[in-house]
């Protein structure tokens, strides 16, 4: 398990937490995905076999959302 942080842009609502959340949990190998709202920062748990940091982007993206790795 691997544990991936991305930088978020664009959401102004906690209701856009829940959004983000729900898209990345969608994801094969995602075990956890939480959103700080005050800091836009994602963390997300994950198996590097089955989903990579590109996938976990391009999921918020599909949210609607710009996020982008970061190391922290």
């Amino acid at each position: 398990m691997t544990r991936t942080m991305l930088r978020a842009e664009g959401f102004t609502c906690p209701s856009c937490v829940t959004k983000i959340e729900k898209s990345l949990k969608t994801l094969p190998g995602v075990e956890t995905a939480k959103v700080h709202f005050t800091t836009s920062k994602i963390e997300v748990d994950h198996d590097t076999d089955k989903t990579s940091a590109d996938d976990l982007v391009a999921a918020v993206k599909k949210a609607g959302y710009t996020a982008r790795a970061s190391a922290f």
